[in-house]
């Protein structure tokens, strides 16, 4: 009788070492998948909250200046509720599917440094750079920013 109740102490202790362990290991994995939560969430409400605009006019003449460098010039207006910083490594740039590495980024009318909500972006790519450019006919650019895309498309 002794020996039923003794085995039936060990079961339940280890019953319970094996429900604790397994409890831990729940505990840790919820908490590991809520941050992974919150984090996505802040990116969601980022962009989300990024909104941008060309509003270039695509009939102008000002839009490639064909005498010169070559250059694409566009105005990009921040419509979105968040600030953006003025700076090429946050805008990324597509002529024609193509990838342009060679643009600026000036903010106007001052040259700051912060793209708030309203302002506007003067956005010079360089078509010397680009490897299939071909002046004459329709083109599109695309310029995303926090996963906002926009395309623009124009003759020349």
């Amino acid at each position: 009788m002794a020996s039923v109740s003794v085995s039936h102490l060990i079961i339940f202790i280890a019953s319970m070492m094996i429900a604790a362990s397994v409890a831990g290991v729940f505990t840790d994995t919820v908490g590991q998948l809520s941050s992974a939560v919150s984090e996505q969430g802040l990116d969601v409400s980022s962009d989300v909250r990024t909104d941008i605009e060309i509003i270039s006019d695509s009939g102008s003449s000002a839009i490639y200046d064909s005498s010169g460098n070559g250059n694409i010039t566009l105005h990009v207006k921040n419509t979105g509720s968040e600030g953006l910083a003025a700076d090429p490594g946050e805008l990324d740039v597509f002529v024609d599917g193509e990838f342009a590495t060679a643009y600026s980024v000036r903010l106007m009318p001052d040259g700051g440094l912060s793209w708030d909500p309203g302002d506007v972006v003067r956005l010079e790519i360089s078509t010397g750079a680009l490897a299939n450019w071909q002046p004459g006919g329709d083109h599109r650019v695309k310029v995303i920013v926090n996963g906002d895309e926009e395309v623009f498309e124009f003759r020349t």
